[in-house]
């Protein structure tokens, strides 16, 4: 009984927490558009933008992702489609799509790279390296944007004292359980913890989907070769600037993430290394995550002290308070419109967030007893915010993860 009580009153806070999230979302996304206001006597201008699309495999709805960019509602701006290897598929994509879109201002940097760790980073260093304009905005390949995404992002680089700028995301597409479940926490999880953290605790939270910034700011902190060896790269990015004393900001310009073919395996995989370098930056703070996860608090009575009618009871209406709560900011995201055609999803698919939950709760402890990452065919160690180094091919942490490959192999 005793662990009821304490998984119930966790559990409580925690649903009021993510009522609490939701509540931010709707008012982050509710902000007036309005453009601010440049300080007195600077005229509003559109300067010039560089756009950095580093490029590896095919992504889900790749081409259309691509062109979603080439199409933008702004006077002036680059496209750089960066890559490592001719021979990689997205090359072809992309070259695809310069020649569907001649007027547009596309070149494709084919250059190997490999001045830090981040496969990432080394993918966007020589792109960088050939931008000509004086803002970067560095973006994802598996983003799809609307035509006056450019604009919307750009207006808040009016304010001299804005350093960076982030979008919140919102997952679409979903024709496979693992796109359904990494769509599905996009829209609840991320996205209310972006919202809640910028609003309430003054703390960026960058996400490396959308980052516009100003090429000074940039190269002020060390420019992108500063950040070759850390796996969040934009958040620690994000956090920087801030301590530069510039401004961090989060647009209420929603951009899609489309996730439309995704095994379980791959989700597994992502959040297990989200988790991992969560950990790794927050350190204690990453306990808290736990708080914001009520369906998998409410089932732990039932798992540590067998089913009953009222730990089950108690699970199932935690369940469904949770279910309520992400389908109404789901549909809340989806009113916003978005140029994907299957953007809003059947209702019935909120019905996985119990599963989703239970599986985001399992994983959360992985983090704990295990320091290693596997990103784009390598594999590191991740330290101290997320820094990363070689993993070794030998001694004792090489027996670690070679007994956890037998282990995946055997039960894949």
């Amino acid at each position: 009984m005793t662990i009821f009580i304490v998984c119930a009153i966790i559990s409580l806070v925690g649903i009021i927490l993510t009522v609490v999230q939701a509540g931010t979302v709707w008012t982050t996304l509710k902000r007036d558009r309005k453009p601010d206001a440049p300080p007195s006597g600077q005229e509003r201008t559109s300067p010039p933008v560089s756009i950095l699309k580093p490029l590896r495999g095919l992504d889900d709805n790749l081409f259309d992702n691509l062109s979603s960019f080439c199409t933008q509602n702004y006077p002036e701006y680059e496209i750089l489609f960066s890559l490592q290897d001719r021979n990689d598929p997205a090359y072809k994509v992309a070259k695809m799509v310069q020649n569907r879109y001649p007027e547009s201002n596309i070149t494709i940097v084919v250059e190997r790279c490999s001045a830090g760790l981040n496969p990432k980073v080394n993918n966007l260093i020589p792109a960088y390296r050939k931008s000509r304009h004086p803002f970067i905005l560095i973006s994802d390949s598996n983003v799809m944007v609307g035509r006056d995404y450019l604009t919307e992002t750009m207006r808040h680089t009016l304010d001299p004292s804005v350093g960076l700028v982030s979008n919140l995301i919102r997952g679409v597409g979903g024709g496979s359980l693992g796109a359904l479940l990494e769509n599905l926490h996009l829209n609840s999880f991320i996205i209310g913890s972006v919202s809640f953290l910028d609003r309430f605790l003054g703390m960026p939270c960058v996400i490396g989907k959308s980052m516009l910034m100003k090429k000074d700011d940039l190269e002020a902190l060390g420019g992108l070769e500063a950040f070759k060896d850390i796996l969040a790269e934009d958040f620690i990015i994000g956090r920087e600037m801030q301590k530069s004393g510039k401004r961090v900001v989060l647009s209420n310009y929603l951009i899609s993430n489309v996730n439309e073919y995704w095994d379980i395996r791959r989700f597994l995989n992502r959040h297990t290394r989200w988790g991992k370098l969560r950990w790794r930056i927050g350190g204690a703070r990453y306990l808290s995550e736990l708080l914001a996860n009520p369906v998998f608090i409410a089932f732990l009575p039932v798992a540590l002290c067998g089913p009953s009618r009222l730990t089950a009871g108690f699970a199932a209406l935690a369940s469904l308070i949770k279910v309520l709560c992400d389908a109404i900011t789901g549909r809340r995201i989806e009113a916003q419109g978005t140029d994907y055609p299957s953007a809003e999803r059947s209702p019935l698919t909120y019905l996985l967030v119990p599963l989703k939950d239970i599986i985001i709760g399992v994983l959360w402890f992985i983090p704990l007893v295990s320091a290693t990452v596997v990103w784009r065919g390598n594999r590191y160690l991740i330290g101290q915010d997320s820094r990363l180094s070689a993993c070794p091919e030998t001694g004792v942490w090489s027996w670690g993860y070679r007994i956890s490959d037998v282990i995946k192999e055997r039960f894949a």
